[in-house]
């Protein structure tokens, strides 16, 4: 009980110090609009919304996730204040899965804000709902604990970012988002396959538009994998460099 109690107040201050202010909000709504717009000014054709929408889902919850997490868990160990947190009657794995579930959920929000804008332009019947939504949890999970293993890597805010970017951009570009993997240089398809998000943004793929080529097992597999890896080692470095 007393366990739980301590989760709970842990994602709720999170909820209302961090995810729940009005410019955190408004980001996620923008970020996605901002995407969308950016394909319809750079294509001379018209737009397919259900190519693009996989896309922008996947880039909505890593950007979300990774920006969010890595500069509030560094925040706080600038400040102090996770120091205390780590006083809390809960167990370090507890603690953390604590301060990740309010980005997981602030990163599946942001996937599904383009989904309801693209309702109001296309039909989206044919979607396999509950596969999108288990490949955006994912995701989201994915991407959230990557921004914790950036946290607990830097010291300062300004790293964190720059940290982030250097994960970020190449999986944007190297995933199969908008450069199909088949049309990437031979030499650069194996980093693609080594990247998580690859993963995430094939089941958003076969969800949405059936043209996903990695078998679906796989993809749950690695990005299972991923997470646990990645929650692991992060848990590690807390334990190595900030538990004295």
């Amino acid at each position: 009980m007393r366990q739980r109690m301590a989760f709970w107040s842990i994602l709720v201050k999170d909820m209302q110090n961090y995810y729940l202010k009005p410019p955190n909000i408004s980001w996620g709504i923008i970020f996605p609009i901002s995407w969308t717009l950016m394909f319809f000014m750079r294509s001379s054709t018209p737009v397919d919304i259900r190519d693009i929408l996989p896309g922008v889902m996947a880039l909505s919850v890593l950007f979300g996730t990774t920006s969010m997490l890595a500069v509030t868990i560094t925040f706080e160990r600038k400040s102090r204040s996770f120091e205390r947190l780590l006083l809390a009657p809960i167990s370090l794995n507890l603690l953390m899965l604590a301060k990740t579930t309010g980005a997981i959920v602030f990163g599946i929000v942001n996937a599904f804000v383009p989904v309801l804008f693209a309702s109001f332009l296309v039909d989206l019947s044919g979607i396999h709902w509950v596969t999108m939504i288990v490949g955006v949890f994912l995701i989201a999970v994915t991407s959230t604990f990557l921004g914790l293993f950036i946290a607990v890597s830097v010291r300062e805010v300004f790293e964190a970012q720059t940290f982030s970017n250097f994960f970020r951009f190449p999986m944007m570009f190297l995933c199969g988002l908008f450069i199909p993997i088949e049309s990437l240089p031979v030499f650069v398809r194996p980093i693609s396959y080594v990247l998580p998000l690859t993963y995430g943004a094939d089941l958003l793929k076969f969800s949405i538009n059936q043209n996903g080529h990695i078998q679906l097992w796989i993809s749950l597999i690695v990005l299972l994998a991923y997470s646990v890896g990645l929650f692991l080692i992060s848990t590690h470095n807390i334990k190595k460099k900030w538990i004295y």
